[in-house]
């Protein structure tokens, strides 16, 4: 009977094929135009760490003086967890946690070891040694460096494969030298492909949001006394930016890995404790402190742009116009065959047979107007990847993209065609055979 109803629809379309083709275009603009924004959204919104990120929190506290009019809220939307390096350290040696690592973002300077090669610019984070077991880098070789390297402000680093490819071919570089902002430092391993996106861990500290994974790594202590800059400082007095490591300036950043979710509280606590301790001291004057986990602390500092949300609403509606454009081309195609349906009924056909009839005539339009949305889809991404945007490379359809293109067309289809299918099962038979 599947067989049977299938050769009808065909049947139908070439009857009626520009209404056809309209009704296909037009689920076929909408199914792009949302799965476009949707591919974008879902990009922008990613779980960066998906195994651990309700176990990963961002501990905020409020250095900022007395006289201050500035909130916790804003400041915290504005700053994010960076802090001062005397705070950092402190709470990171007190090892409440897990894991704990600390970290800042700058830009180094790299000189190939090769003759004729020409020294260039990349990007370089500064972190200590629980960075790469908390965020999950992989390695290619070797490993990261040790905290009693961190503590020694030994000059160990870890490069990314991508520069590890660029300076040695590929090979195994652990033992060999790279020359980092004019400092020399033994490369202790080579980390494998690793860019979370969003690149959760910048967004405080003045980096990218979105694209390329960091091509060196250093002990945050090292490159501190090395004098490398951090991108962001944030000064609440006039301070020497010369030295950093004791200056009223917040620029490194905390991250934290506890057991479960459920340490939180107990993590939050001895994060009050610490800033009423400092307030005593008369370091602190506000005993506000905030720890969002991975999820909040990127809704927090509204890493996904409000427009994309309002690009991706906007195209949905736009979906809605097209499936009831739809809807109204099945019904006046409905309207054209009252006649066959009138003879079909009063040869026996029942109204559930008649209704199954239309609804697979829509189905088949929805799977036409899904390839034809995929199309239209693949040109929207093609222009976001023309865009000035950090994400625009990638803005890829993946599988579940591809999958999820065809069952939003079913889904609109189908719905397309409840009312035309309906208007059809309920045609009498009797006027439509007077009227043959």
């Amino acid at each position: 009977m599947f067989g049977y109803y299938l050769d009808l629809a065909v049947r139908s379309f070439r009857r009626n094929r520009v209404l056809t083709a309209l009704m296909v275009l037009a689920l076929g603009l909408g199914i792009g135009a949302s799965i476009t924004t949707l591919t974008v959204l879902k990009l922008l919104s990613g779980d960066p760490l998906p195994h651990k990120s309700a176990r990963v929190f961002a501990p905020e506290i409020d250095p900022l003086p007395a006289d201050s009019t500035t909130k916790p809220a804003d400041l915290w939307r504005g700053w994010g967890n960076i802090m001062s390096y005397t705070d950092a350290m402190n709470l990171l040696r007190a090892h409440r946690a897990e894991r704990q690592a600390a970290m800042a973002l700058t830009p180094v300077k790299v000189r190939p070891q090769q003759a004729g090669e020409h020294p260039f610019f990349s990007n370089g984070v500064m972190t200590t040694a629980a960075f790469f077991a908390m965020f999950d880098v992989p390695f290619e070789y070797g490993g990261g460096w040790s905290e009693q390297d961190g503590e020694d402000r030994a000059r160990v680093a870890v490069i990314a494969a991508e520069l590890n490819d660029k300076l040695f071919g590929g090979k195994n570089s652990v033992g060999q030298t790279v020359r980092v902002n004019d400092h020399d430092y033994r490369i202790v391993g080579v980390a494998g492909k690793w860019a979370p996106q969003p690149r959760f861990y910048a967004v405080s500290l003045g980096g990218r949001g979105y694209g390329d994974g960091d091509a060196v790594f250093l002990p945050l202590q090292s490159g501190s006394a090395d004098k490398m800059n951090p991108q962001n400082v944030n000064c609440w007095q006039v301070a020497d930016i010369t030295s950093l490591e004791t200056a009223p300036c917040a620029w490194v950043s905390l991250w934290v890995e506890l057991e479960s979710a459920a340490d939180a509280g107990a993590y939050k606590t001895f994060l009050s404790n610490y800033v009423a301790q400092q307030i005593s001291l008369g370091r602190f004057h506000h005993p506000e402190v905030a720890l969002p986990d991975l999820a909040d602390y990127l809704a927090q500092q509204q890493v996904v742009p409000s427009d994309a949300r309002l690009q991706a609403n906007l195209a949905f509606g736009f979906l809605l116009i097209c499936v009831v454009n739809t809807v109204g081309l099945l019904l006046a195609k409905c309207l054209r065959r009252s006649r066959e349906i009138g003879v079909r009924r009063a040869l026996g056909a029942t109204r559930s047979a008649i209704f199954a009839q239309f609804m697979i005539e829509s189905a088949m339009v929805g799977v036409a107007g899904g390839v034809l949305g995929l199309v239209f889809a693949e040109l929207g991404l093609w222009a976001v990847r023309h865009q000035p945007a950090q994400y625009a490379s990638l803005a890829h359809l993946d599988l579940a993209m591809f999958a999820l293109t065809f069952v939003v067309a079913l889904i609109a289809s189908l719905v397309a065609g409840l009312l035309p299918a309906w208007r059809a099962c309920v045609v009498a038979p009797a006027p439509q055979l007077k009227a043959v």
